[in-house]
C-alpha cells in the first residue's frame, strides 16, 4: 500500500478513509483544511493523530495549544476535549480503535459513521 494513492482517494476534507486494521485498531487516513471539527472526546479510547504533511492545529482542553508538523504524532487520550484544525491543507493518519466515534458523542455536519468512511 502507498500512502500517497490512499490521500488521493480521499475526495473531502475532514472525512476519515479506512485503509486498513491491526487487531482491533483501524488505520485512517484524512484530509484536513479549516475549523469544521468541534470540540469532543472519546470516552473509552486513545487516538494517534500523525501528521503526514502540512501542519495541524492541536487544540487540548486545558492545555496550551500547539502546531505538529510533518512527522510528528500524538496521542489523545480517552476522555479528554480536543479538537484540530489547519488553515492549509493538512494529510493525517489516524489509529484508533474500531469502536472510536469520529467525532465522539458530538453531531455536527461533518460526522461519519464507521460505514461511511469505508471507502
Amino acid at each position: 500500500m502507498n500512502l500517497k494513492n490512499e490521500f488521493s482517494k480521499v475526495d473531502k476534507y475532514f472525512s476519515p478513509r479506512i485503509i486498513g486494521e491491526v487487531n482491533d485498531q483501524f488505520i485512517k487516513v484524512a484530509k484536513m483544511k479549516g475549523q469544521e471539527i468541534p470540540w469532543h472526546n472519546h470516552e473509552s479510547e486513545d487516538e494517534l493523530f500523525y501528521i503526514v504533511d502540512g501542519s495541524l492545529l492541536m487544540e487540548i482542553e486545558n492545555q496550551e495549544n500547539f502546531v505538529m508538523q510533518k512527522g510528528d504524532f500524538y496521542i489523545v487520550k480517552k476522555g479528554i476535549n480536543h479538537r484540530v484544525s489547519s488553515k492549509e491543507e493538512c494529510l493525517i493518519m489516524l489509529i484508533e480503535s474500531k469502536t472510536t466515534e469520529h467525532t465522539g458523542k458530538v453531531k455536527s455536519q461533518i460526522t461519519k459513521s464507521i460505514d461511511e468512511q469505508k471507502y
